[in-house]
């Protein structure tokens, strides 16, 4: 088929155009701007400047059986907005509506929208530890998770009025070669053997490789059973923090030196210094169930979770001799 992808030149755009076009397909990359970094798979570049509202997307979507919708204003480190809110819904959400509607009347057949486990919330109200799923009612919890949930609304209204299928991928943190953020923050710690708080974490948080959702995104491109349904999507087993920092550090032949913190005085620590969000981040479960997408689509994880692990190692140390 002929796909577009949007957000090509993202940490996992590159994933998904590679298996795309692995598997056979046609790869439009829509991008911003340019020689942006490293090369993307792909056998046309279009350029959008901007995805949001007045936006012409008429040639982007020309002769495409399938968009694939990664772009997004995602978490932004030193917000500048003054209404965050509404500039993540112009993009999010009024962007994200204008596609689809380009992708109607250009003859789409499926929009493939990545949203994000955001929706469903941040782990903070599972008290139980019970993982989340397709079911439960959406809370989103962050002016992105927001706009996605409002991007999602908005995609069901397209779908119940033309013949527009749309599918819904829900991932929790995403990690691999090319991986920012915290992740990256941690590759840097295991190596260092920085001495961290963090020797009983004890919770538990889903995660999926790169690689892992590239091709979970592709058979949501092409299978039939995945048209008008919303999946949650991870690697097979949760992780906890400590263990993710030990496993980490044993691929680098380092020992993490990590050490216990009684938790009550964590929880005092980040009421006093207002970080509360980042404390749930490390010390917090976030887990989901991906069940449907196993038994509707015949979903299994390619990439096993240690095999995960090495190949983002390899990646972080061949960047940090370059």
């Amino acid at each position: 088929m002929r796909v577009l992808v949007t957000g090509a030149s993202g940490f996992v755009g590159r994933a998904v155009c590679s298996t795309l076009r692995a598997n056979g397909h046609f790869v439009r990359a829509a991008l911003r701007r340019p020689g942006t970094g490293e090369p993307v798979s792909t056998d046309e570049e279009i350029f959008i400047r901007d995805l949001g509202p007045g936006a012409d997307l008429a040639c982007a979507v020309s002769g495409i059986d399938v968009v694939v919708h990664l772009a997004a204003r995602v978490h932004v480190m030193r917000e500048t907005s003054q209404d965050p809110l509404a500039e993540f819904l112009r993009v999010n959400r009024d962007g994200t509506l204008q596609l689809a509607a380009a992708a109607v009347a250009a003859g789409v057949r499926r929009f493939v929208f990545i949203s994000t486990i955001g929706v469903n919330g941040d782990g903070a109200e599972r008290s139980d530890g019970r993982p989340y799923l397709e079911s439960d009612a959406p809370r989103p919890h962050s002016p992105y998770s927001e706009s996605k949930w409002a991007a999602e609304r908005g995609l069901a209204e397209v779908s119940a009025r033309t013949a527009l299928e749309i599918v819904i991928v829900r991932p929790p943190l995403v990690y691999g070669p090319g991986v920012p953020g915290n992740f990256l923050s941690l590759l840097k710690w295991a190596e260092r053997g920085v001495p961290l708080p963090l020797g009983n974490t004890g919770n538990q948080r889903s995660m999926i490789y790169v690689g892992n959702l590239a091709a979970f995104i592709a058979l949501c491109v092409a299978h039939p059973a995945a048209a008008g349904e919303t999946f949650l999507i991870s690697d097979d087993e949760p992780v906890s923090t400590t263990e993710l920092i030990e496993t980490l550090a044993r691929a680098m032949d380092r020992r993490a030196r990590l050490f216990p913190v009684p938790r009550r005085l964590v929880r005092l620590a980040s009421r006093v210094l207002r970080r509360e969000k980042v404390v749930h981040q490390i010390f917090g479960s976030l887990t989901v169930n991906a069940n449907k997408a196993r038994e509707r689509l015949g979903w299994r994880a390619p990439v096993e979770r240690d095999q995960a692990f090495r190949d983002t190692v390899s990646w972080y140390r061949t960047r940090a001799q370059t």
